[in-house]
């Protein structure tokens, strides 16, 4: 069966930065209140860029990386739960204004394990031959999700988008396991409401809802799943964590990652982190650092990575790569 594989990436924010010392002008915090329980020191804020805007930009430098073009995409999934509008799907939307006009194109919604959901869908695809070329992307307007004078809450998020490229592997290597889950058994930990039902059977004047968090439980969900997730999937691509070069994690708070390091025994080195300038930016973050550690020259072809989401839903997921 042929292996599925990353051709290329890309990402985009948007310009406009807000600092922790912009947020203390509007709500009652500071610098170091957020940074030492977070590690977050800033995050791009949408000036009008909406998530359909935010996923061309990291398309176009997906597909130019790749070398591949926006035709000869056979699909197009795209991860989010701020979507521009509830139909026509933001992937859609995306299709459009790429040309591409030979792939489906669809949304896929698992909050802050949506790159990876996504991309374990496009490998099944690929691996069974139906579609060569499949783009991926995880986009985000968090700051229209966010209460802004909730300041539990809206210190933490950002705006941005990833973009993988995946294709069938011409040397044997890509992706080698793959492990997700869900468990809507505690979806209150981590939500973001919808329009209430009102209709002319019900009548329903509460306004529609921002995304409201159980830091503390989420905290010890994301400590746990981690480490199972990132076990799982090393184990059953039947590697050890020393063969590992990167994990990329959902970038939601430093302190999770020094724990999971921690009880691990691994080095935090390990986890590749950009979460300080960029904030959580959702179904966006592991594309984001996935772009950026590209870029940066550290990863070299011959290594291995693991990416590691995990979210609302409650879900998670993770994958072993061979680059």
């Amino acid at each position: 069966m042929t292996k599925a594989t990353i051709l290329g990436t890309g990402s985009y924010c948007p310009k406009n930065i807000v600092t922790n010392f912009d947020l203390e002008k509007i709500i009652d915090t500071n610098d170091e209140w957020i940074q030492s329980r977070t590690g977050i020191a800033q995050r791009n804020i949408s000036n009008g860029e909406n998530t359909s805007d935010l996923a061309y930009e990291a398309a176009l430098k997906a597909l130019e990386k790749s070398k591949i073009s926006a035709e000869e995409l056979d699909l197009i999934i795209l991860a989010t739960i701020t979507p521009d509008q509830y139909m026509p799907s933001t992937a859609c939307l995306l299709q459009k204004r790429l040309n591409a006009k030979n792939a489906t194109a669809f949304d896929l919604s698992a909050a802050c394990s949506g790159l990876v959901f996504g991309i374990d869908v496009a490998s099944q695809f690929i691996q069974t031959g139906r579609y060569k070329h499949v783009l991926v992307i995880g986009a985000e307007v968090m700051s229209k999700a966010v209460n802004w004078e909730d300041r539990n809450t809206c210190v933490l998020f950002g705006d941005g988008a990833g973009a993988v490229v995946l294709g069938p592997s011409t040397n044997g290597r890509g992706i080698k396991s793959v492990y997700t889950g869900s468990d809507g058994d505690i979806e209150n930990y981590l939500a973001l409401p919808a329009r209430p039902v009102n209709n002319l059977l019900v009548e329903n004047n509460e306004p529609q809802g921002h995304l409201t968090m159980d830091g503390q439980e989420i905290f010890k969900f994301a400590v746990r799943i981690m480490r199972k997730g990132i076990q799982k999937v090393v184990k059953d691509a039947g590697k050890q964590l020393e063969d590992v070069a990167y994990i990329v994690p959902h970038q939601a708070n430093d302190r999770i990652i020094g724990l999971v390091a921690n009880k691990m025994k691994i080095s935090p080195d390990k986890f590749y982190m950009n979460l300080k300038n960029i904030g959580n930016t959702s179904s966006a973050s592991i594309g984001l650092a996935l772009d950026e550690l590209m870029d940066s020259g550290k990863l070299e072809h011959g290594q291995d990575i693991v990416l590691m989401g995990f979210g609302g839903g409650l879900t998670w997921g993770a994958i072993y790569i061979e680059y």
